[in-house]
């Protein structure tokens, strides 16, 4: 029978992928399902989505393929959120740390130990296995480490041969969780444990017997991999009927992934439901209690609501229906917001939109009219007012919609050059950030008349550090600005904020690179006893520029045992240096000799990029390598996320909204060998 994947990845209209990972981890030793790394590596990388989250189930597996799956997961440029929806024991464990943040369900289990194999063979090939698992261990550890405990705290997790079982409130205190959800239910007759034994107060809390979580004794195998474990049935894929025997047992009962997406499901539809009459009497307790209740269906919840209604004595508002999907809300929010974006010409404009040519007063009324407020009588002052303030409105989210979308397009549009000679850092807090920079063993010495070996040391590493801060200003739209339909007013506001933000990290870089930082050790970053600094101030031409060349590849470690061999890759000059820096760069002879020599061009192509901004006023110029190999400036951004945030104040008074924009970076100097200066002369 062919081996069937156990992951799945589901992606619903207007929501973040989900990557279900339930059971073993690695090659299955006793059933035709899979969560090898083989195939699901692939599956990741080909996720297009900035945000991914990723639910696990599991009680271990193959090590290998765990490390390689969280490796996959960590390179994937999306932020990634873990869910522990029940247990997370042995190699899932360590997938479940790859999350930038990581939620435990509050009945969930968590479990660390040591990794394991089985080997066959005289003591030599046994020694030889415990060597392989205490590498596997020492790999292990840096996943755990992201808990926020040191080595010295994690090694005894990972080398005691102890099981270290933690509740979700345990995983939580320890840092190997950030956040608890609520319970998830879990149907526990299709899983079964092998050699883990969890505690009996959490067999209890989630209902299953003891005996339900022993697995029958199985023929001795051979396990090649690290760690293999029993095999589940907590498919989450569906299974083809074709491929089933009448020997292998029927499970009844849904897999994890089927129930946990089936109540998902479920609450989203109840909430779509409730939504338009959240502000009438009991709905939201209604609500609350049929969203408690599994067995309630949607048309149960539906039937419950209307009989409500009907209880209730109030007339339901003329536009209001009872929807399952998107909110009339939603739909309001979206169409309304693109009208605004094609009327600003950030979109384009689609004729089906019922909100074309609306005004902002209109889209106001119609915002009071969906939360089911009558606006008859009520001056355009007023009309604004409610707008602004009732809770069943949604025109406070329109315009933090339409507001950050205009934000994004205009800092995404905005020109900045730092990040072609800078690299891009990502901080996960407001403290100092080291970036280290170490030494090297030198040569081989040869062996002395005595057969005696020298001892050599590695030179400490050199630190630099760079700490975060946050930039912003706060900017309001008021009733004014909305009954004067004054959207050019607030949309320019926006677009100049958005490249203000982008303007101000611009700004920091070359304010730092014209103040020639002083680095740790003291000296300035550009400086003759760095070498990177030229003797004699010179324009750009043919044999300066090869100069800095040359003073680049002779740097060396700190440790001074070996050169560095750095090459330049990029010009950086003010406006009246860039054009000669081309015509040298791209010039087959030398430019600055007589035609009649003929000299080839010794620097030809050297610069894969030559930079100009009018940041640089004077006549310096600089030479850069590749911020990959050699960083000299870094622009670390909070979790790495470079664009502006915009946050809606609540809770105002009738005058209007305000939005805070802010951008969490910081600028630092973090080496000197990647860079060359020339204080330039005067053309």
């Amino acid at each position: 029978m062919a081996k069937q994947n156990r992951y799945e990845i589901k992606a619903l209209a207007g929501e973040r992928p989900v990557l279900y990972i339930y059971g073993d981890i690695g090659e299955d030793f006793w059933a035709d399902e899979s969560n090898d790394a083989k195939s699901l590596v692939p599956k990741i990388a080909a996720i297009n989505a900035a945000e991914i989250d990723v639910r696990l189930f599991s009680y271990g597996g193959s090590v290998a393929d765990a490390i390689a799956i969280f490796n996959a997961l960590d390179r994937h440029p999306a932020k990634i959120f873990t869910y522990n929806d029940g247990v997370c024991m042995s190699a899932m464990s360590l997938i479940y740390m790859v999350g930038d943040e990581r939620y435990a369900a509050e009945n969930s289990l968590l479990m660390i130990h040591a990794p394991i194999t089985g080997t066959y063979g005289n003591a030599m090939e046994h020694r030889e296995s415990a060597e392989r698992l205490d590498r596997f261990a020492e790999a292990m550890m840096t996943s755990y480490m992201r808990s926020g405990q040191s080595r010295e705290q994690i090694e005894p997790l990972v080398k005691d041969g102890a099981d270290h079982y933690y509740t979700a409130e345990e995983a939580l205190s320890d840092g190997f969780a950030t956040e608890i959800t609520e319970a998830v239910a879990i149907a526990a007759s299709a899983v079964k444990l092998d050699r883990f034994s969890p505690p009996a107060a959490w067999v209890a809390a989630n209902h299953l017997n003891r005996e339900e979580t022993k697995m029958p004794e199985k023929q001795t195998q051979t396990a090649t991999n690290p760690e293999p474990v029993a095999a589940t049935t907590t498919d989450p894929a569906v299974t083809d009927p074709k491929q089933q025997t009448t020997t292998e047992p029927k499970v009844e009962a849904k897999s994890p992934s089927e129930v946990l997406a089936a109540e998902k499901g479920r609450r989203q539809e109840v909430r779509a439901t409730f939504d338009p009459f959240k502000d009438r009497t009991g709905v939201q307790a209604l609500m609350d209690q049929v969203l408690d209740d599994p067995n309630i269906d949607v048309q149960a919840a539906g039937d419950r609501l209307l009989k409500h209604l009907g209880t209730e004595g109030g007339p339901l508002a003329g536009n209001t229906k009872i929807t399952v999907g998107a909110t009339e809300g939603e739909k309001f929010v979206e169409a309304a917001g693109l009208a605004i974006m094609a009327r600003s010409g950030i979109e384009k404009r689609d004729a089906s939109n019922p909100f074309n040519g609306s005004t902002l007063m209109d889209l106001a009324r119609a915002s009071l009219e969906l939360g089911g407020v009558s606006h008859r009588g009520m001056d355009k002052r007023e009309v604004v007012g409610a707008a602004f303030t009732h809770s069943t409105s949604d025109f406070p989210i329109l315009l933090e919609n339409v507001m950050h979308k205009t934000l994004l397009t205009a800092y995404a549009k905005a020109a900045d050059t730092w990040s072609r000679f800078c690299r891009t850092g990502d901080l996960s807090d407001f403290r100092a950030h080291g970036r280290y920079r170490t030494g090297s063993f030198g040569n081989l010495d040869a062996k002395s008349e005595n057969n005696e070996f020298k001892n050599k040391t590695i030179s400490d590493a050199v630190k630099e550090s760079i700490t975060l801060g946050t930039k912003g200003n706060i900017i309001g739209v008021s009733r004014e600005m909305i009954i004067n339909d004054d959207l050019g007013a607030f949309i320019d506001l926006l677009q100049q904020m958005g490249r203000a933000a982008k303007r101000t990290v611009e700004s920091d870089v070359y304010a730092l690179l014209a103040s020639n930082p002083v680095l740790s050790d003291g000296i300035a970053l550009f400086h003759a006893s760095h070498g990177n600094l030229a003797g004699t101030a010179a324009v750009p031409t043919m044999l300066s520029i090869e100069a800095g060349r040359i003073a680049m590849a002779q740097q060396k470690d700190i440790s001074g045992n070996d050169f560095l061999d750095i090459r330049p890759e990029i010009f950086l000059g003010g406006m009246g240096t860039g054009g000669q820096a081309r015509s040298i760069n791209q010039s087959q002879y030398d430019p600055d000799t007589a035609n009649k020599l003929q000299k080839p061009n010794m620097v030809l192509g050297l610069f894969s990029d030559v930079i100009d901004s009018p940041r640089i006023t004077g006549n310096e110029w600089y030479e850069f390598a590749d911020p990959a190999d050699a960083p000299v400036i870094e622009v670390g951004f909070l979790d790495g996320n470079q664009e502006p945030y915009l946050e809606m104040k609540d809770g105002f008074s009738q005058d209007g909204v305000m939005y805070k924009v802010r951008l969490d970076y910081g600028v630092a100097a973090i080496g000197y060998e990647g860079a060359y200066k020339n204080a330039g002369a005067a053309p």
